[in-house]
């Protein structure tokens, strides 16, 4: 069904055309839209005719038509006068919004198809046998992007997302819930990671700079058959969800580059606190000082390097040293042993996880 708004300024157009005065009732007789005020026709008068076996019918000065939809009566058209080239004008007006129900009426369905697909609640033949009515290539170079923004999506975002895809029949932009924008989009032969970073960046860049912050892009990996979309998609939505507890200074996020990040994700909780029982016994990563974990952070990021260490962090050699026998002596690890510091990363970096998922119970 195509809005009210939508038939509003299709006859506005059409008027401006054609110079007469028209307007279009649902059965009812109620007005949907119109370019004039009418008293002749009343209310009575349109379902009278919508009860008929007449497909137009002359009347009080006017001429009325019904419009079908797939053979299904949907609307009355009310056009003024009653000479030859009015009716005419009325079927033509009667097979522009004809046409215009067909149309709005594929994009629903594919918009509905595309939902469906992406939330893999569809079989294998229907995705194919849908596929073709909806005439959509089954067979071609996608992947699917999602946009999250903190405050939720509005329609001037939706559209604006639409609007950098505009004229590319085979991208498809929909929303599954209150809070993404979800683009699948499909790519040329030689398209790779730095278009799709490009890619993400232009979906980005619809937000104004007041609405950019806490806004993320995660897409998955390209895929390169129609039924393999919900898999693209799972994989931006888990980059999304790994790229906000591990990767949260970055505001696009790729599935490919999540690297241990994932693997913590799909850890359960029980195991994750089993682990950091063993690691650190009855302590944990919050009980350090904020001084011990900016050493730990500045000795990670200079990749173990003592030296290097203490020049960014303003101390002596021997200060950073004794600092890191202290969180020997304390955990048991020593972060110059690489063993020991692979340990005492991948324990953060579970901590971080268990956190992300104490607030999703909240």
């Amino acid at each position: 069904m195509i809005s009210n708004l939508v038939l509003q300024n299709t006859i506005e157009g059409l008027k401006a055309i054609t110079k007469v005065e028209l307007m279009v009732c649902g059965l009812d007789g109620k007005v949907t839209a119109s370019t004039y005020d009418s008293s002749l026709i009343t209310e009575e008068d349109i379902s009278s005719f919508a009860d008929s076996q007449a497909e137009s019918q002359e009347m009080k000065g006017s001429q009325l038509f019904k419009i079908y939809d797939d053979y299904q009566l949907e609307y009355i058209l009310v056009i003024t006068g009653q000479a030859e080239d009015v009716y005419m004008i009325g079927k033509m007006v009667v097979f522009q919004i004809q046409t215009l129900l067909v149309a709005y009426k594929e994009r629903f369905d594919k918009d509905n198809f595309i939902k469906n697909l992406l939330l893999d609640n569809l079989l294998l033949v229907d995705i194919y046998n849908r596929a073709k009515k909806l005439h959509i290539e089954t067979n071609a170079r996608r992947v699917v992007f999602i946009l999250e923004t903190s405050q939720g999506k509005d329609y001037s975002t939706l559209e604006g997302v639409k609007n950098v895809f505009a004229g590319k029949s085979g991208d498809f932009i929909t929303a599954v819930d209150e809070k993404s924008i979800i683009v699948i989009k499909e790519l040329e032969e030689s398209d790779g990671t730095p278009e799709l970073e490009k890619i993400a960046r232009s979906i980005l860049n619809v937000l104004s700079p007041e609405e950019s912050d806490d806004v993320h892009v995660a897409y998955g990996t390209i895929i390169h058959e129609l039924r393999e979309v919900s898999r693209s998609y799972k994989e931006a939505r888990m980059a999304l969800d790994v790229g906000k507890i591990f990767f949260g200074d970055q505001d696009v996020i790729a599935y490919s580059s999540l690297g241990i990040g994932r693997l913590i994700y799909q850890l359960p909780i029980p195991l994750c606190k089993m682990f950091i029982k063993e690691i650190f016994e009855n302590k944990s990563p919050d009980d350090f000082d904020e001084e011990t974990i900016t050493t730990i952070n500045k000795f990670f990021e200079n990749s173990l390097n003592v030296s290097e260490t203490s020049r960014q962090l303003y101390i002596h050699r021997n200060t950073l040293v004794y600092r890191l026998d202290k969180l020997q002596k304390s955990t048991g690890l020593d972060l110059r042993v690489f063993e020991d510091a692979i340990t005492f990363k991948i324990a953060l970096m579970v901590v971080q996880y268990m956190k992300y998922m104490e607030t999703l119970d909240y």
